[in-house]
């Protein structure tokens, strides 16, 4: 069989992050492991759909975890997923500086 191209690899990466609600667990994984319990805590999401976005985050090998007892560790696979995060932070943040500046040329034209 053959191997899967890099460029599905990326798209299955990125269709990974295009849900809100995995962007917002591995932000809250920047900050270092936690367990289940606590990222429940710290989201407003049911325990059921909260282990479906922490097992997708698992199998596209964004995080990874570990269980000691009854608990279950989650934390960021690698340190650049979270240098993923930080440049789509300044992407974002250049697109709506030039639609600021396009707006407030928009305002200003005769």
């Amino acid at each position: 069989m053959p191997a899967t191209p890099l460029y599905e690899r990326k798209a299955e990466l990125f269709r990974t992050l295009a849900h809100p609600w995995r962007i917002r667990l591995l932000e809250l994984l920047v900050d270092g492991e936690t367990t289940v319990g606590q990222l429940g805590a710290q989201v407003d999401m049911e325990a059921s759909h909260l282990s479906q976005q922490l097992a997708v985050l698992r199998r596209t090998g964004l995080v990874v975890s570990r269980r000691v007892g009854s608990h279950v560790f989650y934390r960021l696979a690698s340190k650049r997923v979270a240098g993923l995060l930080d440049a789509a932070r300044v992407l974002l943040t250049e697109v709506l500086a030039a639609d600021v500046t396009l707006l407030d040329e928009l305002e200003h034209s005769p």
